[in-house]
């Protein structure tokens, strides 16, 4: 990996290890901004209106988590690998049910995916915190905050007083 100069002083080990675990969660990010958009599109059903509003919603917020992480990576010194096919090859998501029309299957489909991110970041809270690198640690654990009420907000219409 090339890096491009820079005058932060983490350690360029740090930095090539950061970039790597930031790129797969880019990667895994883009895919769930487009898993939901895939959910927004094409929700139908009785709780269409609040599936379809929240549904973009959460496309915003994983946008802006997406942005984050990629600006990280370039301030490393990396490249952010952000296309959609880098994307997909790289994505450690399951594939995203095309099929499906139903809100409550969009519910489960896409808790799923939320939930996996959101265990894949946490995991990189802790990657990150063992390398010594607080600040991207920190990163990870705002997206994870968010990820988690996303998933709450999401899980909420599935859920009953049972």
């Amino acid at each position: 990996m090339t890096l491009h100069k820079t005058k932060n002083d983490l350690a360029e080990e740090v930095r090539v290890e950061m970039i790597s675990l930031l790129n797969q969660r880019l990667a895994d990010g883009i895919d769930l901004m487009m898993q939901t958009k895939q959910a927004h599109w094409n929700v139908k059903g009785p709780n269409f209106i609040a599936l379809h509003e929240l549904f973009d919603k959460i496309v915003d917020e994983v946008a802006g988590y997406v942005d984050d992480m990629a600006e990280r990576i370039t301030q490393f010194g990396g490249t952010a690998l952000g296309t959609a096919r880098v994307a997909a090859s790289n994505s450690t998501l399951a594939e995203y049910p095309l099929e499906i029309s139903d809100g409550t299957a969009h519910v489960a489909a896409l808790s799923t995916s939320l939930a996996t991110f959101g265990k894949g970041v946490r995991a990189a809270i802790d990657q990150a915190a063992a390398a010594g690198d607080a600040d991207t640690a920190d990163l990870f654990t705002g997206i994870s905050r968010g990820i988690d009420k996303s998933l709450w907000l999401v899980e909420a219409h599935a859920q009953t007083d049972h």
